[in-house]
């Protein structure tokens, strides 16, 4: 027995997501089934929708950062009932006996997790994601909102965006005193913008964009540099303890190493389609530097970021859209055409 649900795919690479049944399992013992209310759109959609890392399998139902609410739950499910309010992000599944799953890191499973659209990391039965009316996942990877639900369009971004910035801010100890510089200001720069000063860091954004100076500024970033002015680049030299890049575009990774301090720390978690240029070891061994990567978060510390976020009243900055607009979505995407993340509202699917 399974379960309908409309959704938008996309079937070939180069064809527009469209309307497209799919097929839920229905709920088992451990499942629960969740009435999807709204879902991000994630840049990570786009590349998969459009097969940019080369690994897409059709068709592609994409989205990870989805809030709704529980339907239905199996016997033998204890933490959710129905009408609560619950989120998936970008894991509906993993081994479960690797060392990372064993410590809540399942985002790191040794046998690759499954992701929320596109199947397991290493290859396996395709997964439909949060561009659909409904989603069954295992209570494990469900989370809990606690949330104001007038706010609910506007938690959904935190299921990638927030816990993928959330995350190396936690692991690199980001805290009072520290000086943070973040990189960016899209979708997963301005949570990372938001974590880090509620986190109590002194917190600098470097854009290329002076028009974004006035932004920066508004969503709590204590200075703003505008990273294509040498003067003010240089004027930054060596002052910062961590740097979170969150730039998803090739560029040049030694004009940020430069700025941090000995022992400091650049993470990336940005996942360009074409590599960066590869940094100069100088810029690494002289001041003892670190050049690091990131990938969102385990469950466990997706619900601590959730549970963070909704202590402080942090959400994403969003433009709620239609699902028949989301074509019209990406290619604004493609432009940085959005303040800073698209969320659908899935009841415009019908």
């Amino acid at each position: 027995m399974t379960i309908t649900a409309k959704a938008y795919a996309a079937q070939t690479a180069s064809s527009p997501l469209a309307p497209y049944d799919i097929e839920r399992r229905a709920p088992g013992p451990d499942d629960v089934h969740i009435q999807i209310l709204f879902c991000g759109v994630c840049h990570s959609d786009l590349h998969t929708a459009r097969n940019e890392w080369h690994n897409t399998i059709y068709p592609s139902v994409p989205g990870h950062e989805i809030v709704g609410r529980v339907v239905a739950v199996g016997s033998a499910v204890t933490r959710f009932k129905v009408g609560d309010l619950a989120g998936v992000g970008c894991m509906v599944d993993s081994c479960g006996h690797c060392p990372s799953c064993a410590e809540g890191e399942e985002q790191y499973c040794d046998n690759g997790f499954t992701g929320t659209y596109n199947g397991p990391v290493f290859g396996g039965e395709n997964t439909f994601g949060g561009y659909s009316q409904s989603i069954v996942v295992k209570e494990s990877f469900v989370l809990h909102i606690k949330h104001a639900e007038k706010d609910l369009a506007a938690v959904a971004p935190l299921l990638c965006a927030g816990i993928t910035t959330y995350s190396p801010l936690r692991h690199w100890k980001v805290g009072p005193g520290m000086k943070v510089g973040i990189v960016g200001l899209g979708g997963l720069g301005h949570m990372g913008v938001k974590i880090a000063h509620a986190l109590g860091a002194h917190v600098t954004l470097f854009t290329t964009s002076a028009g974004k100076v006035a932004d920066g500024l508004r969503l709590g970033a204590d200075e703003v540099c505008v990273s294509t002015d040498p003067a003010q680049m240089a004027a930054r030299g060596g002052q910062l303890d961590f740097i979170l890049n969150t730039v998803a575009a090739p560029h040049k990774l030694d004009d940020y190493l430069h700025l941090l301090k000995r022992d400091g720390t650049m993470t990336l978690v940005g996942a360009p389609e074409n590599p960066h240029p590869s940094p100069q070891v100088f810029s690494l061994i002289f001041k003892r530097r670190q050049l690091a990567g990131s990938l969102i978060g385990g469950i466990r510390e997706t619900q601590e970021m959730l549970d963070f976020c909704a202590e402080h009243g942090i959400v994403s900055d969003i433009e709620t859209i239609r699902m028949d607009y989301i074509n019209t979505a990406y290619e604004r995407m493609l432009k940085s055409d959005v303040k800073y993340r698209f969320v659908i509202d899935m009841a415009s699917l019908g």
